[in-house]
């Protein structure tokens, strides 16, 4: 699941009045305004995406055959507790 970030910007006064009268023209707030502007202007764009290495694709289908044999952590860390 992602969550929001944000992002602080500095504007100078000159630019935030003139994106403030755009976003009122469209009747919702700068930040609004802003993201609208941000997402248009990435609309088009491919999100990147990165092929994993070898050794990292190696691992994970290592780790992937091994899933059953791994330990629960609860009963693991209840029998350390235990063997105090």
């Amino acid at each position: 699941m992602q969550y929001p970030i944000q992002i602080k910007i500095n504007l100078t006064e000159e630019l935030q009045d003139l994106l403030e009268s755009k976003a009122s023209k469209f009747g919702v707030p700068l930040t609004q305004y802003v993201k609208h502007v941000l997402m248009k202007d990435v609309e088009n764009e491919e999100y990147p995406v990165f092929k994993a290495s070898e050794d990292t694709e190696k691992a994970a289908r290592e780790a992937l055959e091994q899933l059953n044999e791994a330990v629960d952590s609860r009963s693991f860390f209840k029998q350390l507790h235990n063997d105090r």
